[in-house]
């Protein structure tokens, strides 16, 4: 499950008993690797992991209502979006 948390928000614990941030992907399967505890826990709330894509989200949102405001015809079905590659 390591391999699923941001690298930012893995740890290891080192041989001397410091910790590090382990920034290492894919993580390496041989020492145990650590999450912060804010991830796992239920009991608090998630931290935002992908600041640049919530930004992102946000702003594609406010495009589309301002677009909505100019042009209020429906969107292309699928069918008839540009191939993006």
């Amino acid at each position: 499950m390591a391999h699923t948390v941001p690298a930012e928000h893995r740890w290891i614990e080192l041989c001397d008993g410091r910790v590090t941030v382990y920034g290492v992907c894919p993580p390496d399967p041989f020492p145990r690797c650590r999450i912060e505890h804010r991830l796992a826990c239920s009991a608090q709330r998630l931290p935002d992991l992908r600041p640049w894509l919530t930004l992102l989200r946000g702003e594609n949102g406010r495009h589309v209502e301002r677009q909505l405001q100019v042009d209020p015809e429906p969107p292309k079905s699928p069918e008839e979006w540009p191939d993006a590659g």
